[in-house]
């Protein structure tokens, strides 16, 4: 099975390594480095079977290619998956993390890491103990710290331009919009949402956590199971990916599609459903991007918090000449921003 998806993928090269101690396979999925080294989250996750985790991080290394050029960060893409069997405890997770930490060193600075789904800053300064290819680390290791309020605030802006786009104003006063999870991207995402005046509703499979910051911002708690068919003017999915498929797109009672989750849509052909269903569908790899605009451009390329939050904002702006092109050329949001993306990468 690992033998089918590496000949059918399309990036570089594939690093796959069993961790005999943990039972833990370690994918590390380097598609481009065109524009430099690649870039990219490790994410740590229980999967079916091994070659679902190895199809996960070729799927994310893929976008993460398209998302450094599309925000125009001089890296390419990759990806890292720890698939592992089950909950590990402290020490032994501690350990899986040094020795993948040896793994990334011994790619010589070809593969760049962060914190992804289930890793955090605390977990990068343990893979800093053995690599200095690893970003976000804590303030306190000589990192970035945690980019989940970037990614949040690049989101916000976001939205912000894609209501423009839809609506003619900007202004979220009355607007309703939906985060679905409320981790540590969506909540601070919902609390800034709720600041401008948005009637703000979240959905998480934590009930009590969507409640109590639903109590903190004056907002609405939503089923979880309801989501995709609650009416709204914005559905921000900020959790796991494919919420936008073929089965749920119908339902879909919203006019726009902005959120941080990577990997929005099922398939390719879900940004030709959401456009023929009326939905604007703000491409994730560029409204997602703002973790990779804080951590790569003040760790690499040593820019202000100015300059930081300048890009943050310009993360509307990339979105607005999306929209653009994409009537101008007559084909989805999903393929401007690839072509966008793609013309960097051939420039």
């Amino acid at each position: 099975m690992f033998e089918e998806l590496i000949r059918s993928w399309d990036g570089e090269f594939v690093v796959t390594h069993f961790d005999e101690e943990s039972g833990a396979w370690m994918f590390i999925c380097i598609h481009s480095t065109t524009r430099g080294p690649a870039g990219g989250g490790t994410r740590m996750r229980t999967y079916a079977s091994p070659a679902d985790g190895l199809e996960d991080a070729m799927r994310l290394a893929g976008a993460m290619t398209l998302k450094m050029a599309a925000v125009d960060i001089p890296c390419g893409g990759g990806k890292a998956v720890l698939a592992i069997p089950g909950p590990l405890d402290a020490a032994t997770r501690r350990d899986l993390l040094l020795r993948y930490g040896e793994l990334i060193d011994s790619l010589g600075g070809a593969y760049r890491t962060g914190p992804d789904v289930n890793t955090t800053i605390a977990d990068m300064d343990v893979i800093g103990e053995r690599t200095p290819h690893v970003f976000c680390r804590s303030t306190e290791r000589g990192g970035s710290g945690d980019p989940g309020p970037y990614t949040a605030r690049g989101v916000f802006h976001g939205i912000r331009a894609s209501v423009r786009h839809v609506f003619g104003s900007d202004d979220l006063s009355g607007r309703s919009v939906l985060v679905q999870g409320v981790g540590d991207v969506g909540a601070r995402l919902a609390e800034q949402l709720a600041e401008s005046g948005a009637r703000v509703l979240v959905a998480d499979v934590d009930g009590q956590r969507a409640r109590e910051l639903a109590d903190r911002i004056g907002g609405g708690v939503v089923d979880p199971e309801r989501v995709t068919t609650h009416e709204c003017d914005v559905y921000a999915p900020c959790a796991l990916g494919g919420t936008l498929s073929a089965e749920s797109i119908p339902g879909l009672r919203c006019r726009i599609a902005a959120g941080s989750a990577n990997n929005q849509l099922s398939e390719l052909d879900d940004a030709a459903r959401l456009r023929d269903a009326g939905i604007l569908y703000a491409p994730d790899f560029v409204i997602n991007s703002g973790g990779v605009l804080h951590a790569w451009g003040k760790e690499m390329l040593a820019w202000s918090p100015e300059i930081v939050e300048e890009r943050l904002a310009g993360i509307g702006d990339a979105l607005t000449a999306i929209y653009e092109r994409a009537e101008a050329e007559e084909i989805t949001t999903a393929e401007a921003a690839e072509r966008i993306a793609h013309s960097r990468l051939t420039a």
